[in-house]
């Protein structure tokens, strides 16, 4: 476990010195596993977590058992919590829900959305060329991962963001893990812009289509790099 990357992590973390610390390691621990600073396989010992986060071990034993119902990790016995690794078709199962929960955020949001949202996404799409542009490709998978979230935002349903927020860290580890793998994804950002003409002229059936689309597009993509390493 890689304690000089949690630690600038956290350095990097804004507000959670307000949290419960049950949650605050919750918050930790789970942004590392899906950053890749906790890879799949790695062992998280609650003793040594405890220490980076100047915690006791009650606090993170907590968090760990958190992210275990939502699938993130495993206990071992005896070995500690397992970062888990991520799985085909676990992934593809994941992929079909949120292909359609996006679609109906999508439809939601276009029926909301303003000329000042327009122009939110379309800022985050500039930002995801520039980082093209200059071959960052985990910087264009952050911006990417914002973009989504703007849109689900937008639709103004707590409801269908908190389901959504469950299951779309498993889908961005996914994607680092694969990003050097694949092609360099400027179709995604063409399909992007796609997506806001289609919100800006208020037509929610065709943003919805074109989200589905662009996310079953990815999910292939992704499955066929993780086929291929396993």
């Amino acid at each position: 476990m890689d304690n000089s990357k949690i630690e600038k992590l956290i350095d990097n973390l804004e507000g959670t010195g307000d949290y419960r610390l049950p949650q605050r390691a919750y918050h930790v621990v789970r942004l590392a596993i899906r950053d890749l600073i906790l890879p799949p396989g790695t062992t998280i010992l609650e003793r040594e977590m405890a220490e980076v986060l100047q915690m006791s071990r009650t606090p993170v034993r907590e968090a760990l058992v958190r992210l275990e119902t939502e699938g993130m990790v495993q206990l071992i016995p005896r070995r500690g919590f397992i970062v888990k690794p991520i799985e085909k078709e676990d992934l593809k199962r994941i992929y079909e829900i949120v292909e359609t929960l996006d679609a109906l955020a999508v439809s939601l949001a276009t029926e909301k959305v303003g000329e000042s949202e327009i122009t939110g996404l379309e800022t985050s799409i500039r930002l995801q060329e520039e980082a093209l542009e200059e071959r960052d490709l985990k910087k264009w998978a952050r911006l990417d991962d914002h973009f989504h979230h703007q849109i689900i935002d937008y639709s103004k349903n707590k409801r269908l963001r908190a389901i959504i927020d469950t299951l779309s860290d498993q889908i961005y580890r996914a994607r680092l893990l694969t990003i050097d793998n694949r092609p360099v994804p400027f179709h995604s950002i063409t399909e992007h812009k796609a997506i806001i003409s289609c919100m800006r002229a208020k037509d929610g059936t065709a943003a919805s289509v074109l989200m589905q689309s662009h996310r079953n597009r990815a999910r292939k993509e992704i499955l066929k790099v993780i086929t291929e390493k396993h």
